[in-house]
């Protein structure tokens, strides 16, 4: 068992309290001074959404016309521009779907503990 998690039990062995350590403690009420990927102060519903976002229809298919287009020949300058611009949105995108998942993951693993 970890030195910074101890249970308390009832006299029949039940789990009935946890006691820390104050760096376990501190840890679990700002886990985002440790761990800078995890989003804080979302609820669960809100990481789900945003795990399972995608790009706006829109700008999907403005993505897929320039990519294909792209492909054949190369694009004007302004072209080239909004490209480069939906792309990064997509890999911004893919970076907090990512950390929202890894968010959701940790809260997992925090409640199995307890």
């Amino acid at each position: 068992m970890s030195e910074s998690l101890r249970y308390i039990t009832n006299e029949e062995g039940e789990r009935v309290g946890i006691l820390l350590d104050v760096e376990e403690y501190h840890r679990l009420l700002n886990p985002s001074v440790i761990d800078g990927d995890l989003l804080v102060g979302l609820s669960e519903a809100e990481l789900q959404a945003l795990a399972q976002s995608v790009l706006a229809p829109v700008d999907q298919d403005r993505l897929d016309d320039l990519l294909a287009r792209h492909a054949e020949a190369e694009l004007p300058l302004h072209e080239l521009a909004q490209l480069d611009r939906l792309l990064n949105q997509v890999d911004q995108l893919n970076i907090l779907k990512t950390r929202a998942r890894y968010t959701l993951a940790r809260q997992q693993e925090l409640a199995a503990t307890v």
